[in-house]
């Protein structure tokens, strides 16, 4: 072998490092569709729902009341229901309560988890403005009211860009992302799966997302679900 063809060879990537992973998003109106997130080929599962006009009220009525809670708790599919009531202090006991235990109860039957960490936030900023990954297995969010959370898919993103790769600029100025139809949204209601990096086999490829921006005046009651030890 010659010393141009060993050259060339030392210029070589390792094949595992050269491979590019392929994360698609997976959409469907009816909530078997969350089982899709252990498919290896996905990043995001969402179940696109309509909320009722009962549970649409009582969170308006929750939110113009409450525009500040802040709710953080461990909770298991048997003690979820008191826990959310207790918590809400009759604030928004019925529908609310009812919906986030069934959420509860499906993240736990899906994943085999005995209890998960639940936060209910009324929030009128962007909680995580810039886009980022979740050092998770999975996590579940669902916006009752207003506007949702943003994500890239993957195959839109340049990762060596987020974080102290952004060098302190934009999301829109490091690079991240080329353009800005590339970005994606979750409505209202929807309920999502979001892959983390601690998924196993999906390292390098958690979901990309942020918090949306919010209008001054407008506020998001935003739900998440987590696996809990």
């Amino acid at each position: 072998m010659n010393s141009t063809h060993l050259s060339q060879l030392s210029n070589l990537e390792p094949i595992n490092e050269r491979a590019v992973k392929v994360r698609d998003t997976i959409q469907g109106c009816e909530p078997s569709v969350l089982a899709d997130i252990y498919r290896e080929d996905t990043n995001i599962v969402v179940w696109q729902r309509s909320l009722g006009e009962t549970l649409v009220s009582d969170v308006d009525d929750f939110l113009a009341s409450n525009p500040h809670f802040q709710a953080s708790m461990t909770v298991t599919p048997q003690s979820a229901l008191y826990s959310i009531n207790e918590c809400l202090m009759d604030l928004a006991q019925g529908q609310l309560s009812e919906n986030i235990t069934e959420l509860v109860e499906m993240f736990c039957c899906l994943f085999e988890l005995k209890r998960v960490g639940l936060r209910l936030s009324t929030l009128d900023r962007a909680m995580c403005p810039k886009f980022h990954v979740d050092r998770v297995p999975c996590r579940l969010v669902t916006t009752f009211q207003g506007v949702a959370t943003e994500w890239l898919p993957h195959q839109a993103v340049n990762r060596q860009k987020l974080g102290l790769g952004s060098q302190g600029k934009t999301d829109s100025q490091s690079g991240l992302y080329k353009h800005s139809h590339d970005i994606q949204q979750l409505h209202s209601g929807d309920v999502a799966l979001l892959k983390g990096e601690l998924w196993e086999g999906n390292e390098n490829a958690g979901l990309v997302h942020r918090s949306p921006a919010l209008s001054e005046g407008q506020r998001r009651l935003l739900l998440t679900l987590d696996f809990s030890s």
